[in-house]
């Protein structure tokens, strides 16, 4: 699973969590390195576990011709809180690593392999995410 190596602050604040209503992302928006990209279409959160899954679903249809690129990073801590315990007494451990994910970012990006076999690929890596996804191609 991805996560950084080092972070100034072990806990974050929430922050937003209806990432749908934020606007649009302008960074990361076009495909750059392959034929083919898995965009976001609407907003939310991440976890690293989700990105891994997905790409594991992705790389196992791509075969051995394909490459793929992870255009997105979780570097944002969440924590939670253990099963049944009581309101108060403080901010939970730190649990994993997730990120903030606005609509129009690429997720991921395939090449080398035809244009159907990308598709099927990249969609079945959308479905182990919790944001809605459309394939694009360059």
């Amino acid at each position: 699973m991805l996560l950084p190596k080092k972070v100034k602050f072990r806990k974050w604040q929430t922050g937003r969590t209806d990432m749908s209503k934020v606007t649009p992302d302008t960074r990361g928006t076009t495909v750059s390195f392959g034929s083919f990209g898995l965009k976001a279409v609407s907003g939310g959160r991440i976890k690293s576990n989700q990105i891994e899954s997905a790409r594991k679903a992705a790389s196992r249809a791509l075969g051995k011709t394909g490459r793929m690129w992870i255009r997105i990073f979780p570097d944002r801590p969440f924590t939670a809180k253990p099963a049944e315990v009581g309101m108060g007494k403080g901010k939970g451990d730190p649990q994993g690593y997730c990120l903030d994910i606005r609509p129009g970012r690429i997720i991921f990006e395939v090449d080398g392999i035809p244009e159907k076999e990308a598709k099927e690929s990249l969609r079945k890596a959308g479905t182990k995410l919790p944001v809605s996804t459309k394939v694009v191609a360059r």
